[in-house]
């Protein structure tokens, strides 16, 4: 059973208009409250992004802003933790923490990942543990696995 938190996810320059028609169809799925699509992400009037999703983009609200840190910005004004999803030094492990009934979670280029800035203007950062030699996913697999794990935990 899925628990009733608000999850917004951030999508911070995502290139491929797959994952982000794959996220789409991951978020109706989980119930996420919104998607907001930043910089360079394909938004949905894109035909790939509707071929993927399969009208999912018509089921979860979303929201086009110019840079990631709009977003981030607004977030914040709505009462949500924002959490950047990427691996660094001072990154805590997904399930190391509880996460609030309105939390924000940024995904970032596939190439590139989370730029510095955004990351430091999260509360916090937080990675999947990793037991592989390549140690990273699609960002369209980990939203899934995110977003997933904190609406079915208890």
């Amino acid at each position: 059973m899925l628990n009733n938190k608000q999850i917004i996810v951030i999508l911070d320059n995502i290139r491929s208009v797959h994952n982000v028609g794959a996220i789409f169809r991951t978020c109706d799925g989980a119930g996420v409250h919104s998607i907001h699509l930043c910089g360079i992400t394909p938004t949905p009037e894109h035909k790939k992004v509707h071929k993927t999703a399969l009208n999912a983009e018509e089921y979860v609200k979303w929201e086009y802003f110019k840079s990631t840190q709009e977003a981030v910005n607004k977030a914040k004004e709505q009462g949500y933790a924002v959490f950047s999803v990427e691996q660094n030094a001072n990154s805590s492990k997904l399930n190391e923490y509880d996460f609030p009934e309105k939390t924000a979670l940024i995904f970032g280029n596939e190439i590139t990942g989370i730029g510095p800035a955004i990351m430091e203007s999260s509360d916090k950062v937080i990675e999947l543990p990793m037991a592989g030699k390549k140690n990273s996913l699609n960002v369209a697999t980990c939203v899934g696995i995110v977003v997933y794990y904190i609406k079915m935990k208890l």
